[in-house]
């Protein structure tokens, strides 16, 4: 992955930053934001004060976690190409989106398939903000933002941004990157996927990454910095990431740290602790 990717590079922030500009009221910029936060990890500049105090917060007991944002972030960039490329998808519900850091998935995607169509779906009021940005696509595509949760699947399905966008008679790529940390136990992960898998046609396939405390017990101080700021922050070990794949047919090498899938020369001296997010993709037969 080259910093260009991973959005970090000069002037690989395509879009105008928001943070300096007058915010809608519902925006509640004194309270930190996951989506903010982790465009903060990654150098952006549509994060605010609470956000940066809270990424702080993390990186104090967690210094590893910008790493960890960058190599998950460049899982996102590889899966994407592989599943347009190798695999014929034309089609993404991208769910967390989070803040645009360019490339976004949709410009991935329709960089080898200029006819790609992408909904992207996220409940950050900043996120909406850019949705213009988001909604750039090739005049070949078509891209839709959709204000959601995920928490809330049958909004997502049942949504007109989805229905005149995708067609759910062919096979859609659901990419859940990094969002499922943020939904514990408590909130039903498994049947939330159970429900968006469900309504996917066979052919469709889950690309999906998960924070991990299994090489470094210091990560887990950075989730409970999260809980103390209000944000739902739950890590989850290798079996437990393997359960969230349901029962679709995982692609080699299945559930494993992300910069062993389609891994880039350039970062063969990472170690596991470096990384700490599994990642996998698997197909619905």
């Amino acid at each position: 992955m080259t910093e260009a990717e991973a959005g970090n590079a000069p002037g690989g922030q395509w879009w105008t930053s928001l943070a300096d500009e007058p915010q809608p009221a519902d925006l509640r910029t004194d309270e930190a934001h996951s989506a903010r936060m982790y465009d903060y990890y990654l150098g952006g500049k549509d994060n605010f004060p609470a956000d940066r105090q809270a990424a702080e917060q993390v990186l104090a007991t967690y210094p590893n976690a910008r790493n960890v944002a960058r190599h998950n972030r460049a899982f996102m960039i590889r899966a994407t190409r592989f599943l347009v490329g190798d695999r014929g998808i034309r089609q993404f519900l991208d769910i967390g989106t989070g803040i645009p850091t360019s490339p976004n998935l949709h410009e991935v995607a329709q960089e080898i398939a200029p006819d790609t169509r992408v909904v992207y779906a996220d409940n950050d009021p900043i996120v909406l903000a850019h949705a213009r940005a988001l909604l750039t696509s090739s005049p070949a595509g078509r891209t839709a933002y959709l204000n959601a949760d995920l928490r809330d699947p049958g909004l997502i399905l049942d949504s007109p941004e989805l229905a005149g966008t995708l067609d759910l008679t062919r096979p859609v790529a659901l990419s859940l990157i990094s969002i499922f940390p943020f939904i514990p136990d408590a909130d039903s992960p498994l049947d939330i996927l159970r429900t968006l898998i469900d309504a996917l046609p066979s052919g469709s396939y889950l690309a999906l990454t998960h924070a991990t405390a299994d090489f470094d017990p210091a990560f887990e101080a950075s989730a409970s910095a999260y809980r103390s700021r209000r944000i739902p922050n739950q890590l989850r070990s290798r079996a437990e990431v393997e359960r969230l794949f349901l029962d679709l047919e995982l692609l080699p090498p299945g559930v494993d740290l992300v910069h062993r899938w389609f891994p880039d020369p350039a970062h063969a001296d990472l170690t596991d602790t470096d990384v700490s997010v599994y990642g996998g993709i698997a197909r619905k037969a």
